[in-house]
C-alpha cells in the first residue's frame, strides 16, 4: 500500500480511526477524511456524534475533512457524488473500517469500484478482540456514545473504551466485541495519530428509540 494517495470513510468511532491508523502504518498517504451526517439533525447516524465533532477531530488529526449531509433518500447518490469528487482530487483508494458485515462490504466495493476506486479494509475477516484490543494497546482513547438500549444498559453509555471494558464486555452473551451488530458506537478523542486530545467536559445521556446516547454538551483541546 506504499505511496498510495487514500481518503478515509470516517464514522467518527474506532473502528475507522483504527483502519485509518493500520493504513498509515502501510503506508498510505491519506489527503482527506469523508464523513456523512443527517440531514435532519446534523449528527453521524447511529453515533449521535455532532457535526461540529467531526470537524474537531480532522484538526486534531490534522487531516482535512469532507463532510456531506444526507438523508435515506438520497445516501447513494450523495456517497457517489463524494467519491467522484474525491477522485478528481487525486484519490485512487478509499480506506474502510469494515469488520465482518459483508452486504456493506460489497455495497461499498461494488459503488467505489464503479467509480474508478479501490477499497482498503485493514480489519477485514480479523478477530474483533484482537482489533478492539489492539485499539486499546495502541495508545488510543474512546468514549461510548450510543448502545442499544435491548442488549445493553444505560450505565455502558460515557464509558470509556479500556482493557476492564473489554473484558467486562465479554461477559455479556451476544453482544459483538466490537458492536458490529449495532450494540454499541463510540467517540475517539485522543491516540498516537491525534496531534491534539479533544477534552469532553460535558454531557448528557438521553433515551431515544431504544437507543441509549450520549449527547455531548462541551468540549475543548
Amino acid at each position: 500500500m506504499k505511496d498510495l494517495i487514500c481518503a478515509c470513510s470516517w464514522s467518527s468511532g474506532k473502528d475507522s480511526c483504527y483502519a485509518l491508523y493500520k493504513a498509515i502504518k502501510e503506508g498510505c498517504q491519506v489527503k482527506y477524511l469523508f464523513n456523512f451526517i443527517s440531514f435532519e439533525y446534523s449528527r453521524v447516524s447511529f453515533h449521535g456524534i455532532k457535526d461540529n465533532l467531526v470537524h474537531l477531530q480532522s484538526e486534531a488529526l490534522g487531516i482535512p475533512l469532507i463532510q456531506k449531509q444526507t438523508n435515506k433518500e438520497n445516501y447513494e447518490e450523495v456517497f457517489r457524488k463524494t467519491l467522484k469528487e474525491l477522485k478528481d482530487l487525486g484519490i485512487s483508494q478509499i480506506i474502510r473500517g469494515d469488520i465482518y458485515l459483508q452486504d456493506l462490504y460489497d455495497w461499498v466495493e461494488n459503488i467505489c469500484n464503479s467509480e474508478g476506486l479501490k477499497v482498503i479494509s485493514p480489519l477485514w475477516r480479523k478477530p474483533t478482540e484482537d482489533i478492539l484490543m489492539g485499539f486499546v494497546k495502541e495508545g488510543f482513547k474512546a468514549i461510548v456514545t450510543c448502545v442499544d438500549a435491548k442488549k445493553l444498559d444505560k450505565s455502558w453509555v460515557g464509558r470509556i473504551i479500556d482493557e476492564d471494558f473489554i473484558k467486562e464486555l465479554k461477559e455479556i452473551k451476544e453482544v459483538d466485541l466490537c458492536g458490529e451488530k449495532g450494540e454499541y458506537h463510540s467517540f475517539v478523542y485522543a491516540g498516537p495519530i491525534f496531534k491534539k486530545r479533544i477534552n469532553i467536559t460535558k454531557f448528557e445521556k438521553v433515551l431515544i428509540n431504544g437507543f441509549w446516547f450520549l449527547d455531548i454538551k462541551e468540549f475543548n483541546f
